[in-house]
């Protein structure tokens, strides 16, 4: 059995139209017209048990609605989805006891409480015994490494430890499925490598199948075997991640500051998308040309500072849509 199975999903939504001009206003109020929109459009697609999927797309593809319909908050117009056998829209209290959910930018935990005292909530929520808690606390506590802040109240806690609470807490239960929305979000780049290990130790150990979305692609590179993608409420592409590596994640954003003026053509695998008096912005694609190469067209005695990054990942997205239209 996978953990999820989705089959021709859709979800749509009336809205309401507002015409222009206090006639036509109260014209909206006495005799509203709406027009449909289509969230989500007969999308199909299994995860397997212990699989990380990243599920990603631009905002308005539909990832959340897709999600709150695995989720159970929202009920679909037409398809199925099952996880972990259980239909959604029928047992959504059932189902809770087999899921948990972590969002970036939403707190779930109580800001005046420690984190144990939080822990100690949630067990008593999903009707577990003192002493499952204390011993499930426990491995938690060893797993994501809270010792230092066990006791802490939430509200005094950095960015990073409060998602490595939430995480925590969203496991309380042993759910078998991990839904991760932007779990790494305004985290800096040491702490989000962290949060990435802590997933991956999780599901390795624990076997949790973890069901990501990000617009980081570095969650995704560094978790991720398999992706899809959405857009306009329709996938676009379900691949392996080696698969996308190869085709759309080779280029690389390069950064430099000079100490002095220098002039870089275009070349194969080389774009330079700005030069300003000492500062320059090249792309380049490292399936045709490698980083040590633009080091030597600059010079490293020009070199003042350099910062390398991947290119965005609405630009993949876009790149990729455009590909499959």
């Amino acid at each position: 059995m996978n953990a999820i199975e989705v089959k021709k999903l859709s979800k749509t939504f009336k809205v309401k139209t507002k015409e222009k001009g206090f006639k036509g206003s109260i014209k909206s109020i006495i005799h509203p017209k709406y027009r449909e929109i289509k969230a989500v459009n007969n999308i199909s697609f299994n995860v397997e048990k212990g699989e990380i999927l990243a599920f990603i797309g631009p905002n308005g593809a539909g990832k959340s609605t897709t999600i709150k319909m695995l989720t159970g908050i929202l009920y679909p117009t037409r398809g199925e989805v099952h996880v972990m056998g259980i239909d959604p829209a029928k047992e959504r209290k059932k189902l809770a006891y087999k899921i948990g959910t972590v969002f970036g930018q939403k707190e779930q935990l109580w800001t005046h409480l420690t984190p144990y005292d939080n822990f100690k909530f949630f067990g008593a929520i999903y009707d577990l015994d003192e002493k499952t808690v204390e011993k499930r606390i426990a491995e938690l506590v060893s797993i994501f490494e809270l010792d230092e802040f066990l006791n802490t109240p939430v509200r005094n806690l950095s960015l990073g430890q409060r998602i490595r609470c939430e995480i925590a807490a969203s496991l309380i239960h042993k759910p078998d499925i991990l839904f991760l929305d932007e779990p790494t979000i305004g985290l800096d780049p040491v702490v989000k490598e962290k949060i990435r290990t802590l997933i991956k130790r999780l599901n390795k150990e624990q076997k949790t199948t973890i069901f990501l979305t990000s617009h980081d692609v570095g969650d995704i590179e560094k978790l991720c075997k398999r992706i899809i993608i959405v857009n306009n409420g329709k996938i676009v592409m379900d691949d392996s991640m080696e698969n996308l590596k190869y085709h759309y994640l080779n280029k690389k954003i390069i950064e430099v500051k000079l100490n002095t003026t220098i002039n870089i053509k275009d070349e194969e695998g080389i774009e330079v998308l700005k030069a300003k008096e000492h500062n320059l912005k090249i792309s380049v694609d490292t399936s045709k040309r490698n980083i040590s190469d633009i080091i030597d067209l600059i010079g490293t005695d020009k070199l003042i500072d350099m910062n390398i990054s991947n290119e965005p990942l609405e630009n993949i997205i876009t790149e990729i849509y455009k590909s499959t239209k």
